[in-house]
């Protein structure tokens, strides 16, 4: 019954292909200092703290601006780590809905020259919750294009 109610929630399935290895993929994952070059949707929202644990059972924390002035932080728990393949993670607003626990799968594959990344932002709270995520991975995503060219 509870693996039926998790399928129902909504998820987000986003891909992108980056002219680079993998390998540098991987990096803006999982350096903090990488990340804190791309990370967020907003191109004036600095990441102002990101502390990234990455082995299976090591937490991450991000903090990073929002385009009100407040601070927004994620937080979760590395579920999977596969280096330079696959990244699974628990996903969590602690300051504001600590309670709705959502997962991330990012999954990097060679594809010619570049990579191809496919990420999956599943169990959702709903529709509106998960129309937010897309709006904001994705111009999360444009900003690590524009870094990873940069790189």
């Amino acid at each position: 019954m509870e693996q039926a109610k998790l399928r129902e929630k909504p998820s987000l399935t986003l891909t992108r292909s980056y002219p680079v290895a993998p390998e540098k993929v991987w990096r803006a994952w999982t350096d903090p200092q990488a990340l804190r070059k791309w990370w967020g949707p907003g191109n004036n929202e600095p990441v102002s703290l990101a502390e990234l644990d990455v082995r299976v059972g090591g937490r991450f924390r991000i903090v990073f601006g929002g385009p009100d002035g407040k601070a927004h932080e994620c937080a979760g728990i590395y579920r999977e780590v596969v280096p330079n393949r696959k990244l699974v993670f628990s996903w969590t607003w602690p300051n504001s809905t600590p309670e709705r626990e959502s997962l991330v799968t990012v999954t990097l594959r060679a594809a010619g020259k570049g990579t191809e990344l496919v990420f999956l932002h599943e169990q959702f709270f709903d529709e509106k919750v998960r129309d937010d995520h897309q709006l904001g991975w994705s111009g999360s995503f444009d900003k690590l294009e524009r870094f990873l060219k940069g790189a």
